[in-house]
């Protein structure tokens, strides 16, 4: 047997629960496929992060980008 999980709602969950449950799903069905869809999101956005931080950097240019800046603004006085 699953745990009951009971939650507070406010006007704007009651309004989210009105939205998720219009196809006539019950409140538990349309609030556990939210949380397993929040889920899934979150450890998608989690594995996006990891896949971007192991991308290499590659090497230096050798551009200084911060004097790039400097000088532009110097040039535009």
């Amino acid at each position: 047997m699953a745990d009951t999980i009971t939650i507070r709602s406010d006007s704007e969950t009651e309004h989210a629960l009105a939205v998720l449950t219009e196809d006539g799903s019950s409140r538990s069905a349309a609030i556990r496929r939210a949380v397993l869809q929040a889920a899934a999101r979150t450890e998608r956005a989690a594995a996006m992060r990891r896949a971007v931080l192991r991308v290499p950097l590659g090497e230096p240019d050798g551009i200084d980008v911060a004097a790039e800046i400097s000088r532009n603004r110097e040039d535009d006085r």
